[in-house]
């Protein structure tokens, strides 16, 4: 397991999952939405942010969280593995509402400069909403662009804590 693409709704528990995962088998980690997002949330240009993630799916190892589903074809085809965080949405909820308090005074490491982590009606619809628009997308990619790579569908902590146990280290 050399490339591990992590994916699931906000709140899921993505970036921290990929920092540890990273952390224990010696990986370079990849959060996209550093790459995607530039200074007041502006995205970026979706041609060039497409060659970004093409040159960085390319690598020989790496820890790579976010959706971001029109990359699907690049990263998937690319990976040894697709882990899925999946818990229930009220959690996922809950929890960017508490990162938003949480970070209300600092940057996420997972996120460039400049875009301090924000909560609005938009984004609390697209948590509650992932399960039935979202992971569907993700399971129609899978089939379509790699239908024989390795699913990790963790759903709680408990999930969560068994693979890690189990993971190789570095």
């Amino acid at each position: 397991m050399r490339r591990i693409l992590i994916v699931g709704s906000a709140g899921a528990g993505k970036s921290t999952l990929a920092r540890e995962v990273a952390r224990r088998l010696d990986l370079p980690l990849i959060h996209l939405d550093r790459h995607y997002w530039r200074p007041g949330w502006v995205p970026a240009d979706e041609a060039l942010f497409r060659a970004e993630v093409a040159e960085l799916a390319a690598g020989p190892a790496w820890v790579m969280d976010g959706n971001y589903q029109a990359t699907f074809d690049l990263r998937l085809s690319r990976a040894d593995l697709l882990v899925l965080c999946d818990p229930p949405r009220l959690l996922c909820l809950v929890r960017v509402l508490r990162r938003r308090w949480a970070h209300r005074a600092t940057l996420r490491p997972d996120l460039p400069a400049g875009c301090p982590e924000q909560i609005d009606l938009e984004f609390l619809r697209y948590v509650w909403r992932y399960p039935r628009r979202s992971r569907p997308r993700v399971f129609a990619a899978l089939r379509k662009h790699a239908p024989d790579l390795p699913v990790v569908r963790l759903r709680g902590r408990a999930d969560v804590r068994r693979w890690l146990g189990a993971l190789p280290t570095g």
